[in-house]
This record gives C-alpha cells, structure tokens and sequence, in this order.
C-alpha cells in the first residue's frame, strides 16, 4: 500500500471516529447521559491479511471508545463498540464466491451476518437501561471469532 492509503484509511475510519464523538461529547456529557456506539471490525481484533491498514484502524476504534468510556462514564455517557465479522453487504459480495464460500464455512452459525444483525446490536446499547456496559467491544460475528 501506499503512504496515501494508509493516510486516506485512517482519515476515514479514525478522524471520522473523531470528529463524531467530538461534536456530541459535550453535549451528552453536560446533560448527564449519553450512549455513543461505535463500529470495528472483526478484523481489528484478528488481524486480516492485505488489510495491515484497515485492521490495524479497526482495532484504534476500540481503543479509542475504551478511552472515551473511561472519561464519559461518571458523567452518564457510555462508549461501547460493536465488531461485526463478514455480513451480507455489497463489500462482501465483491469477494470472489470461492472465497466467500470458504468465510461462510468458517463461520460456526454457518451463515453471514446482516445488516439487521449488527442494528439489533446497536439498539441493545443505546437503551436507556444499558448504562452499566461502558468500554465493551460486543463482537457480532456469529462466532468467526471467540475470545476470552
């Protein structure tokens, strides 16, 4: 990869990181209560050959919301993150069908996630009653990866 693909990946998936919490921090903070969620990857937890850039921006996501979640939660506010694995979108329908096939096979549930799956996600850590879960990476994967 180039220097420019490196810089373009981070902009996108670190700077917009940013720039969003940033504008509405301040606000959920000074009212006493917030839920900020923020979107990794399953490949920031598991590394992804060719993706050395993306992977490694995926994995400051959770970083950063861990590092959020420790200064917001005593003003209200929860950062949390949620790490999709392979869903049925238009990026993974690029993938070669080989190649999918052998994702797919690799997934216990047998089956890619949706758009749905990941929403349902959200929603559960948005709720008003989810605020004892702060700097928690929620992994929606259908068990592509477990850890401890």
């Amino acid at each position: 990869m180039t220097l420019a693909q490196w810089h373009e990946l981070m902009r996108v998936n670190l700077d917009g990181l940013f720039n969003t919490c940033h504008a509405v921090v301040e606000g959920m903070t000074a009212r006493g209560f917030g839920r900020i969620v923020n979107i990794s990857s399953v490949n920031g937890q598991t590394g992804q050959f060719g993706q050395t850039n993306y992977s490694a921006a995926k994995a400051g996501v959770h970083g950063f919301g861990m590092a959020l979640a420790r200064e917001t939660a005593r003003k209200g506010v929860t950062v949390n993150t949620i790490s999709p694995g392979y869903c049925d979108t238009p990026m993974v329908a690029a993938v070669p069908a080989e190649i999918r096939a052998q994702i797919v096979a690799g997934i216990p549930v047998g089956r890619l996630g949706t758009p749905v799956d990941i929403a349902r996600a959200v929603r559960f850590l948005s709720a008003d009653d989810a605020g004892y879960l702060t700097g928690v990476n929620l992994p929606v994967n259908g068990g592509y990866f477990m850890s401890f």
